[in-house]
């Protein structure tokens, strides 16, 4: 800078005539509205046309910088996903070069995944910054002095003293119906080996949540598929229930099956793995296509081996992608599995930022970055195409703990909580689900008229029975009454048992709960109760398909109904018995 106005440089390869001098002289004033020294240096790396550096910003005209604008434009194209070769053709053929002026600052240090930049005093919070070698980062922090940047993919060409520039852009990736059947990491760029994505448009990973007039009541249910959940526990459409448990206890195995019970019911799933290995992922999606789950199905990796950043950014890449089809009027289940390693990357990255650590060196905004992520799931109001998003946010604890900063939160946050207990797991109650400290609080709006007939008092007679059987464990000598209470809750707990990857149907369900309900299972011993619940099904699929097709139609149970489905449970004990003999 001097006195009198702005002091430019001019890098080129050859020095200017004075006609070219004043030209560019002219055009600099005309543009900042203030005089402007041109100064002249020599760069015989140069091969065509100039650079002007004038404070932060540069007008870079050379031959690079003209191919860099038209790569920019062509990549705008492929994010629009509309037939690109025809738009290729005419855009390169109508291409001329714009004068643009991009501010670009200086690396101060690099290191751990996080960049300190100076010189970018327009920069915004989540813009994406450019750096040399192509590396792109995301603004995450503004101080007075500098901006902290995390980086994304391999960062090793990013060094102290280079240069880095803004694009303006904030954060995002390409969605569509291109993306089903896919795994993508968290930038949107697919890992599967089965080519390139056709994306319909690009979208922000960071949006408002719709507001309390843009969403209308949780009323639909999204069924599971497990009985346990279905029954007491009920998911609806829009609702966020989170999935709570100590390792290895069945949150993902219950996430998935969810997934599998969406198959001919129009609804898109997405699964977020977060701080996953490579190996786990690789066999969901086996699993998932199996099942011909792939098909509504697209899976948001950032593993174990991925940078903090990119497990940061991945639950927002796919909650951008679960909103595009719910504006477009259809229901999305979107899975983050888990929220706790999600909250660890973002730990590590705000520490390495320099913010300081707050209850159990989590900074304080841990709660902010849970809440703005949870509340874009909801139920659409009919003006804005009734479309919905149902999260299932997965949090593992620590020897039970669910007062822990995390699952406090996030419980804090949601709609209701799936508590999955070791005890239970290891003794082979599967799914785990623990009915005292699990709730849903949407609860039965979300459920059928069918449901909610056939459940009756089952959650009351499990609480009795858990009771029961804790008040009378010490003791040996118990009378008739109480050990058919004990026996009755035995058969309701056997009936719950479930094998992973088999959901229910509404219609086998509401079988189950009214013969376990009507003491049907009780005649059995405990070890044959699930191998009776698999044959009863298979004779009620074979002598009962216009009850059963009635019950799934109409969504309800009558009294008649009920009647004949205690009837044919009776009929196909009698026929168990009588194998088994």
């Amino acid at each position: 800078m001097s006195g009198a106005g702005l002091q430019a440089r001019l890098v080129s390869a050859a020095a200017p005539n004075d006609a070219q001098r004043e030209r560019l002289t002219a055009y600099l004033e005309r543009k900042y509205g203030q005089s402007v020294e041109l100064l002249w240096c020599e760069d015989k790396r140069i091969a065509g046309g100039f650079r002007i550096e004038i404070g932060s910003e540069i007008i870079d005209w050379t031959t690079g910088g003209r191919l860099s604008q038209l790569k920019e434009r062509l990549s705008r194209l492929s994010a629009a996903g509309q037939s690109v070769i025809p738009l290729v053709r005419e855009t390169v053929e109508s291409w001329v070069p714009e004068v643009l002026a991009y501010e670009v600052g200086t690396v101060l240090t690099v290191g751990d995944g996080i960049a300190r930049v100076d010189g970018l005093s327009g920069a915004s919070y989540g813009e994406i910054l450019l750096f040399e070698g192509g590396v792109r980062g995301m603004v995450q922090d503004l101080a007075e002095r500098s901006i902290g940047c995390i980086l994304f993919g391999d960062y090793e060409s990013v060094r102290a003293g280079g240069a880095v520039r803004r694009t303006g852009r904030t954060a995002g990736v390409g969605v569509g119906e291109g993306c089903l059947g896919r795994v993508v990491n968290a930038l949107g760029v697919p890992i599967d080996d089965l080519g390139d994505i056709t994306t319909d448009t690009y979208r922000p990973i960071e949006s408002p949540a719709p507001g309390i007039l843009d969403r209308q009541s949780v009323n639909r249910p999204m069924e599971t598929g497990i009985l346990s959940i279905d029954s007491m526990f009920p998911i609806g459409r829009g609702q966020r229930e989170l999935i709570i448990g100590d390792r290895q206890t069945g949150k993902t195995a219950i996430a998935v099956d969810t997934i599998l019970n969406q198959k001919g019911k129009d609804v898109v799933c997405i699964y977020v793995a977060i701080g996953q290995k490579a190996s786990s992922v690789a066999q969901l999606a086996a699993l998932l296509r199996a099942h011909g789950a792939m098909d509504y199905t697209c899976i948001v990796c950032a593993g174990a081996s991925d940078f903090a950043s990119m497990q940061y950014i991945a639950p927002y890449a796919g909650c951008a992608l679960g909103e595009y089809f719910m504006e477009k009027g259809r229901d999305v289940l979107i899975v983050y599995d888990d929220l706790s390693k999600h909250a660890i990357a973002y730990r590590a990255l705000s520490l390495l930022l320099g913010r300081s650590p707050g209850r159990e060196a989590y900074p304080g905004d841990i709660f902010y970055l849970h809440s703005r992520l949870l509340e874009r799931s909801a139920h659409l109001s009919a003006a804005r195409g009734g479309g919905s998003m149902t999260a299932l946010p997965i949090v593992e604890t620590l020897d039970g703990d669910v007062s822990a900063y995390i699952p406090t939160n996030i419980i804090s946050i949601t709609d209701g909580q799936i508590y999955l207990e070791s005890s239970l797991f290891f003794a082979g109650q599967r799914p785990a689900v623990n009915v005292g400290l699990s709730v849903s609080r949407v609860g039965g709006a979300a459920q059928t008229k069918a449901m909610k007939k056939a459940v009756g008092s089952l959650r009351l007679d499990l609480a009795q029975y858990r009771e029961m059987e804790a008040f009378t464990q010490f003791s040996s000598d118990l009378d008739d009454e109480t050990k058919q209470q004990l026996s009755y809750g035995q058969s309701l707990m056997r009936m719950l048992r479930q094998n992973r990857s088999h959901p229910y149907s509404l219609a086998q369900q509401v079988v189950l709960l009214v013969s376990a309900l009507g003491h049907v299972q009780q005649e059995l011993p405990i070890e044959r109760i699930e191998a009776f619940n698999a044959a009863m099904l298979a004779d009620f699929a074979a002598q009962q398909s216009i009850l059963m097709g009635e019950l799934e139609r109409t969504e309800t149970l009558t009294d008649e109904g009920r009647r004949a489905i205690l009837a044919q449970a009776r009929e196909s004990l009698k026929s168990f018995l009588a194998a088994q003999r």
